[in-house]
């Protein structure tokens, strides 16, 4: 019978588990070196998306390498470094692309897509927070004539996974958006999915939630985690946490931990990039959108516009390249009445797996100690669901959904 655990990772898939873990009387110590929501939580579009049930590498993608090669496009920046020195992880990502992976990826996304909003719905009325949830959908753009038939290719897909949307033509998409300059005929407005205005405040309002609930959260740097005799101690900066079980959900950091253990789960990271402007007198947005051809999510946040970056695959740790925010920045005013550059420009790394799934599950060879990482550009999406299925996994009881997908078994023996 498992009696404590040690969650590592403050970020919503971690804060998730240690609330999952701790509502079925397990003893939990949250752990992360920050506040929680101030990593990579913090800097998403805020988007809580039943529509992603696609993956990034699927087979559309072999038609645009050409195009990303000379880092012109704004949807991806490579350092080519670091494909130089993991070759074979890029390798795996594109065989991953293959048609005949699609339906099962398909599958496995809705499994954990399809109740985000009623999920987040009800963590937010638990943690007083219900205010911060928009129920307004989310609003996909093309720039070009071309993007009719892309739109409505995209709805016939969603309706067939019983996700509902609406193409829109440029009358459409004013009547819903007027604040938005007429530069976009074709739209995809997708009802069912929901957002937030602060991910990072969220985050933060689940940790207090799990906290009011008995969970204890330590501020310290996880060093190592080993084995001992009564399940895992974890070594920290600030001393060592030892528990029955332990859960690894440090999202792009998760490897670091894992590879004295030598676990190496085929982890990666995707860098990107917001920034935040001020919208002019009288303009807003009630829906985050989606613009295709300029790569850039834009949404109305607690300190401006917030608009995200395409993906930079530099390493993990190298200088900001800060060719496509600032693109991004271009085009966005290009598309709404948008002023002065607010605060900071952030930057965070999305962990991912080359099949672009998320990594659930014990780890081979090491009893107790679990894995929640890899839920590249969903990972607020599935943070709640994350957490159940690892709740129920440690407890010995039914996840919520077929956990078999996101076994660790596919990339570790």
């Amino acid at each position: 019978m498992t009696r404590s655990a040690v969650v590592l990772g403050a970020g919503v898939v971690g804060v998730c588990c240690a609330l999952a873990l701790r509502r079925r009387g397990v003893a939990v110590t949250l752990v992360d070196r920050r506040e929680p929501g101030r990593e990579t939580s913090y800097g998403n579009a805020g988007v809580l998306s039943r529509s992603s049930i696609t993956s990034i590498n699927g087979p559309s993608l072999f038609g645009k390498l050409a195009g990303y090669l000379g880092n012109r496009h704004p949807a991806v920046n490579i350092g080519w470094r670091r494909v130089l020195t993991r070759p074979g992880w890029l390798l795996r990502f594109l065989w991953e692309a293959r048609p005949s992976q699609v339906a099962a990826r398909a599958a496995a996304l809705d499994s954990i897509t399809a109740s985000t909003v009623e999920r987040h719905r009800a963590l937010m009325e638990e943690a007083g927070i219900p205010d911060l949830l928009r129920e307004t959908g989310t609003l996909k753009l093309w720039r070009s004539e071309a993007g009719h038939a892309q739109a409505k290719a995209e709805r016939d897909f969603l309706q067939a996974h019983g996700v509902a949307s609406r193409v829109l033509d440029r009358q459409g998409i004013s009547e819903i958006e007027p604040c938005l300059k007429p530069i976009f005929p074709a739209g995809l407005l997708i009802p069912s999915n929901a957002s937030v205005d602060s991910p990072g405040d969220v985050v933060g309002a689940y940790a207090r939630l799990f906290a009011r609930l008995g969970g204890r959260i330590e501020r310290a740097d996880a060093k190592a985690i080993v084995r001992n005799a009564g399940g895992w101690r974890v070594a920290t900066d600030r001393g060592d946490f030892d528990a029955d079980v332990a859960v690894v959900a440090l999202g792009p950091w998760s490897g670091d931990l894992l590879k004295p253990l030598g676990l190496d789960p085929k982890l990666d990271v995707e860098r990107g990039y917001h920034r935040h402007l001020k919208p002019e007198a009288g303009a807003s947005l009630s829906r985050p959108i989606y613009d295709v051809d300029a790569a850039y999510f834009m949404a109305s946040m607690a300190q401006g516009l917030r608009v995200t970056s395409g993906v930079d695959l530099s390493p993990r740790d190298a200088p900001d390249a800060l060719r496509q925010i600032d693109g991004v920045t271009r085009a966005a005013r290009e598309a709404f009445p948008a002023g002065e550059v607010v605060g900071e420009t952030w930057r965070g790394a999305r962990p991912t797996l080359p099949d672009s799934l998320p990594m659930i599950g014990e780890a081979p060879r090491n009893p107790g100690l679990w894995l929640a990482f890899g839920n590249q550009h969903i990972g607020f999406t599935t943070g709640p669901i994350t957490g159940e299925i690892v709740a129920a996994l440690v407890c010995g009881a039914a996840p919520p959904v077929d956990p078999e997908p996101f076994s660790p078994r596919r990339f570790m023996a």
